[in-house]
Parts: C-alpha cells; structure tokens; sequence
C-alpha cells in the first residue's frame, strides 16, 4: 500500500464518525503507511496508530457528561470549553491508558496539522521528527479550537487549530508523495460551508493575529474548494471517500451521548458497507504501482 495515504477531518463531536470508521479499519487490520490528521482527526489518528480499537468511543462518549471534559465551566476558568488538560494528561494516562509504545513504535508516518496564528498558514508536525513526546503538543495544539481554547505556544509559534487553514489536508498527503488517497470526511456529500460570520468578535478577540483572522475569514472558501478539489480526485480514482450518508445530527459542541453513539455507530455501519468496494480499490492502487 505505498504511496496511499488517509487524509482525515476533524470536526469537533463529529469526529466520532471517524472513529466509527477507523474501528473498522483496525478489526479488518488495515493500516496505512501515511495518515495526516487536524483537530479532531488527529486525536482518532492516535489510537488508530497505537492499535486501541474502542478507546476513542469510550473517551467521547464515558466523559462526555464530566465537567472536566467539557464544560463552560472550563471556559471561564481555564479559558477553554474543553478541559485540556484533563484530556490530554489525566484520560491518557490514568483513566483510558494510551499506550504510548505501541505509538511510537509504529511505522506508520503521522503527520499532525496545526494553524500559525502569526501568518494563519498551515504548519505539520512529523512524529518520528518531533522529540519524546512533542507530537501530543502538536495534536493538542491543533485540537484547540478559536474562541473556545486558549492558544498553545509550541517551537516558537502561537498554534491552534489545524482546520483553520488546511481544514481537509489532501494536498499536503499528495505533496508528501501519496498519489491516492483515502479521505474520511465528517460533513455529507452536499453541504457548503457557509461565510464566516463572526469577522468583528475574530478582531476583537485575537488584535495581535491578523493572519489568523484572515484564515478564519478565508476558511469557507478554502474548504468548499477543497470538497470540490477531493471529488474530482474521487471520479479520477485517484480518492477513496468515506462520508456521511445523510446530514448529521451532531453539532461540533455535542453533549447528547444517544446521538454520540449513534454517530459512531454510523460510521462503523457505512465504513463496514463500502469495505469490499474499498479493499476492490486497494488492489487496483496496488496492481497499478
């Protein structure tokens, strides 16, 4: 399977397709040799890569209710919905043990995207080229939404969400050298993103970040070219998609836990659906390398 990489979304709450999906990946024991990943992505991306099938259902849906995980609570004192550090410190580490080993001993090639505030270009990360475990500040920094999580400051930058500006990274895995591509994504088929409507709050909140304003402001655009961008990959067979059937439920702020387990669910049942279809495409890349 060289030069096939997997390319996914991030998306807040909704991420949980992804992880639906990516479960049924590792019960039919497929690993590809590339995976790039922003916000949410990135986070399925980790248990992906270190072989824990379920941790990222149990993480999202367990704590879902827990103050500490989410809450505006975090908000006001710690300056973030979410609750970093007890997501990013105490679940790995004491509650739903990430196995770190297994992690970096993979050979599997990580690529984390995050957003410079400063230039509001697209910057990666690397795991095998990050020291220790520098590659769990990247996720985190590119899992810290605007507005709703507090800038992370990692190798001289000012970092935060990596959707922000390479909201669907499929050209970044291409100029890596994956001429095919899987992509889940975690909108449907037809849905636009629409015009960023919060120009004055962006300048109010971030006066230091024009670059990080403009990419907010830009990111509709950006995104709706990459959705058409990835379907004229889809029809060449040069992309494997796999989407939502249908418009989801789910909001990216998603504390409902029967619509949380429904979507991962979802994207277990419609990555189960198209596998054969999937694995038919995989033994055409391979035939044709």
């Amino acid at each position: 399977m060289e030069n096939i990489g997997l390319v996914l979304e991030g998306g807040g709450m909704r991420g949980l397709y992804t992880a639906g999906v990516l479960d049924l990946f590792m019960e039919k024991n497929l690993y590809l040799p590339y995976i790039i990943g922003v916000s949410m992505g990135a986070c399925n991306a980790c248990s992906y890569i270190s072989r824990q099938k379920g941790r990222n259902k149990k993480i999202n849906i367990n704590y879902v209710d827990d103050p500490r995980y989410l809450s505006y609570r975090n908000l006001i004192f710690k300056k973030g919905i979410f609750g970093a550090d007890f997501i990013f410190n105490e679940i790995p580490n004491k509650l739903e043990i990430f196995d770190v080993d297994a992690f970096s001993n993979a050979k599997e090639k990580f690529i984390v995207g995050a957003t410079d505030c400063r230039s509001g270009k697209p910057v990666y990360f690397e795991k095998d080229k990050c020291r220790g475990e520098e590659i769990f500040k990247a996720v985190r920094a590119s899992s810290s939404l605007p507005f709703m999580a507090p800038i992370v400051k990692f190798k001289g930058m000012d970092l935060l969400d990596g959707g922000i500006s390479d909201p669907i990274p499929i050209k970044k895995s291409i100029r890596d050298g994956n001429r095919k591509n899987i992509i889940i994504l975690t909108r449907n088929r037809d849905y636009i993103k629409k015009p960023f409507k919060m120009k004055f709050l962006a300048k109010k909140i971030y006066p230091e970040y024009n670059g990080l304003v403009e990419a907010m402001i830009n990111r509709y655009r950006r995104y709706n070219l990459t959705l058409s961008y990835i379907e004229r990959l889809r029809k060449k067979g040069d992309a494997f998609v796999i989407r939502p059937e249908k418009p989801l439920r789910v909001r990216r702020i998603e504390k409902n836990k029967y619509k949380l387990i429904e979507l991962y669910n979802q994207g277990y049942r419609e990555a189960l659906g198209c596998y054969d279809e999937l694995e038919s495409w995989i033994k055409k890349q391979r035939k044709e390398n």
